[in-house]
């Protein structure tokens, strides 16, 4: 592992212990702060909205002018989300906040292109998926402490700790080196790149398997907490539990191909679901919360399918269309989520499983039919970095 991969790699895992600290109780707090279940899947709909419009031009940004100016701006304005939530004492300024920080996700593209250039001899998916484990295993420990202190000193002190974890990793993030700029294609351009009906296809896959792996996210924490009566420590440590999982699906199976990667992902969230529906008891929902990190390893292997279909001055632009595609499911799935609840909380889980199945054949079909040579474009190894 190279110094700015590492670097950035202790960054992610600061920033996953500061962000483990509170995000799983984000739904428990706005319904505190006054939310009722439709207003909760509303406002989480809203950072959907906030996740998904600047990934594209966020993308485009880092193919012109490189990736780092523009994840240091993601890790700047996420420490002035977090002290905006840790500072606020009613709804409006913390959903504010909260909008501020779904804004931050525009990094995304910009960081896993950026991944990409720094691997060095690791292929791409092992690249992204050691780097986003190690964000998890910092993220392990957050949703435990963030519980009990939660439980201890009430939910709005884990945001102010929470915060403090981010200055650091905001701080290690500025030592990072740029990289060299790739010219662009000689023809074609970026639409180049919307033309290629296997870019196309897999994007239309990635919709549809988010959104059914998205839909009974949003409202668990609420779900345990209401209807299933856990305390704040149980949903925290459920929390942990499912960071772990995430930890250690992507790094066991990040070096897999990107098809098989994909599948296993979304048995994984089927299993997620049907324990949390289906399950009568805390070890039921435990062992549900680990398999959740089948969700992280799909969006990681989407981009491990779609790289060798692109020249590498389209990584950005290419990587920030697909994090709008799943962004867009993070808007749409917050909403459906909050109107199946608002009449029947456990509908949520039988509707997603189902969707989860179609999904699962579909990805299947697509796979098994759009194998062939990589792209016509083949594209360079980027270079690690240049100095300073």
């Amino acid at each position: 592992m190279g110094r700015d991969l590492l670097l950035l790699t202790i960054s992610l895992f600061t920033w996953g212990l500061g962000e483990g600290l509170f995000l799983y109780f984000q739904p428990i707090y706005l319904q505190k702060l006054g939310a009722d279940p439709l207003a909760i899947g509303a406002i989480l709909a809203g950072m959907g909205v906030a996740m998904t419009v600047a990934h594209i031009p966020a993308g485009f940004a880092a193919d012109r002018w490189g990736q780092r100016p523009v994840m240091w701006a993601s890790w700047l304005l996420g420490l002035a989300a977090i002290w905006i939530m840790a500072l606020a004492n009613s709804l409006f300024p913390f959903v504010a906040g909260a909008l501020v920080y779904g804004l931050t996700s525009f990094v995304s593209a910009p960081m896993n292109s950026y991944i990409a250039g720094a691997r060095g001899e690791w292929s791409v998916g092992r690249a992204l998926t050691i780097v986003m484990g190690t964000y998890y295993i910092g993220a392990v420990a957050g949703p435990f402490l963030g519980g009990l202190i939660g439980e201890a000193w009430g939910i709005k002190s884990i945001y102010m700790v929470a915060g403090c974890f981010v200055l650091v990793s905001t701080g290690i993030i500025f030592f990072i080196r740029p990289q060299e700029i790739q010219p662009q294609p000689e023809t074609g351009g970026h639409f180049r790149l919307m033309a290629d009906k296997r870019f196309t296809g897999l994007l239309l896959i990635i919709f549809t398997a988010m959104l059914a792996m998205n839909l009974p996210q949003p409202l668990t924490p609420n779900f345990l907490q209401n209807q299933r009566h856990l305390s704040l420590a149980a949903i925290g440590q459920l929390g942990s539990l499912g960071n772990l999982g995430n930890a250690v699906l992507l790094l066991a199976l990040g070096n897999l191909p990107g098809s098989i990667g994909l599948l296993l992902g979304q048995i994984s969230m089927g299993l997620f679901t049907l324990l949390l529906w289906r399950g009568t008891g805390l070890v039921w929902y435990g062992l549900g919360y680990f398999f959740i990190g089948g969700y992280r390893l799909c969006r990681s292997m989407v981009l491990t399918l779609a790289r060798p279909l692109l020249h590498p001055s389209e990584v950005g632009l290419a990587f920030g269309t697909i994090e709008t595609v799943t962004g867009l499911t993070v808007i749409s799935a917050p909403l459906l989520a909050g109107f199946l609840y608002q009449y029947y909380p456990s509908w949520i889980y039988p509707i997603s499983l189902a969707m989860i199945i179609v999904t699962l054949l579909s990805s299947r079909i697509y796979l098994t039919t759009h194998r062939g040579p990589a792209a016509a474009v083949t594209p360079a190894r980027p270079s690690e970095g240049s100095p300073d």
